[in-house]
């Protein structure tokens, strides 16, 4: 098969966001997504991206991509979190994912990070299983803990 993985750029956001919506589908969360395309480029690409985003393409088609930004820990420093590695469907088992997961760890080495870090849904055993054959730790004691706009909207309500 093949595909290059590059950089994205503004013009590939229509199919990022394709593929988020995707992946969405996939977490049994198909309305959820939110985010626009307008979004997607005003927050990762100019003088202060939020987001660095790699693709992977195959016919000209984006086919995968690996979402990740920069987190401090206060433990280890700078560190790299990978929001979302999405592979399409009809691509998955092909050799893609691993080639988006090696670019985001050879990313995080290049940046000096000191920690790659993400999460991952706890009934998505292929996954799981490739993490944990990778080398990576699944710390299961610990919890994600989120509070969406309307929490945050309630509690500062309530002060």
């Amino acid at each position: 098969m093949g595909y290059i993985i590059r950089d994205a750029i503004a013009q590939d956001m229509d199919q990022v966001l394709d593929l988020i919506q995707e992946l969405a589908t996939f977490e049994n969360e198909p309305d959820a997504v939110e985010v626009t395309t307008e979004d997607l480029i005003r927050e990762g690409f100019g003088n202060n991206p939020l987001f660095h985003c790699f693709v992977a393409e195959v016919d000209q088609q984006i086919v995968g991509i690996a979402l990740v930004y920069f987190r401090f820990s206060t433990w280890k420093g700078r560190s790299l979190h990978l929001e979302d590695l999405i592979v399409k469907e009809s691509m998955r088992g092909t050799g893609l994912g691993r080639a988006l997961y090696t670019e985001v760890l050879k990313y995080g080495q290049s940046k000096g990070v000191r920690r790659v870090e993400w999460v991952v849904l706890d009934w998505n055993k292929n996954a799981i299983d490739f993490y944990e054959k990778s080398g990576a730790k699944l710390l299961k004691d610990w919890y994600l803990v989120q509070m969406d706009q309307e929490g945050v909207n309630t509690f500062i309500a309530n002060l």
